[in-house]
């Protein structure tokens, strides 16, 4: 299936690129008690929007795929969070209006890149596996992409809890940190090239999702 291998070869390549590799397994400590369940209802908002996506995909296009993310990623992603944290201690270098910036840009391709990814339905279906409590009181919700015939692929979300309740700052596709590459790509074009070139940089990818 076309969106499978797509979302495969593009972690494995980003991983070879950035030469960084998390291993979650080894994070992992006792099952989260049931109180906590409200975290996988959060991953499950997502994984029914994005099979929606999958399944109008022709009459919606890039940019109705677009409009029926947006809402339910602001809901489900803490943005903020991730996008500061991709950037780590020069997150307090920039201005408050870079910092505004690259909040938005990143948002945009946030939900841009879902659109791009999850625009085929073949009659796949997302299966929860499990959860597990996690360092620094955070959730990993395990969950996996199955095809009607061929490999599943592993997508396991790393939530913490907020006044708005849990919200995933972290995405393992088959172990593949998608954080974790983005702190390794992001700050080296910062400290190398600036924040211009940074910025510069993800409106284009933003350009690639819609014409992907």
């Amino acid at each position: 299936m076309k969106i499978l291998r797509a979302i495969k070869f593009l972690f494995y390549f980003q991983l070879v690129s950035a030469m960084f590799l998390i291993a979650p397994a080894s994070w992992a400590e006792s099952p989260v008690p049931a109180e906590v369940s409200d975290a996988q209802q959060v991953v499950a908002r997502l994984h029914d929007a994005l099979i929606k996506a999958m399944r109008e995909s022709v009459s919606l296009g890039y940019k109705g795929r677009y409009e029926l993310l947006a809402p339910v990623i602001d809901q489900t992603h803490d943005i903020d969070f991730i996008a500061r944290t991709s950037l780590g201690a020069n997150w307090t270098q920039l201005s408050s209006e870079q910092q505004h910036t690259f909040i938005d840009v990143f948002r945009k391709l946030s939900i841009g890149t879902y659109a791009g990814w999850f625009k085929e339905y073949g009659g796949e279906q997302f299966e929860f596996v499990e959860q597990q409590q996690m360092p620094r009181e955070q959730v990993m919700v395990r969950s996996k992409l199955v095809p009607p015939k061929g490999e599943p692929v592993r997508f396991d979300y790393i939530l913490r809890h907020e006044k708005a309740g849990w919200r995933i700052v972290n995405i393992l596709a088959d172990g593949v940190s998608d954080l974790a590459l983005k702190r390794v790509e992001y700050r080296a074009i910062l400290q190398r090239d600036g924040f211009a070139t940074l910025v510069d940089m993800l409106r284009k990818k933003i350009v690639l999702t819609e014409q992907s």
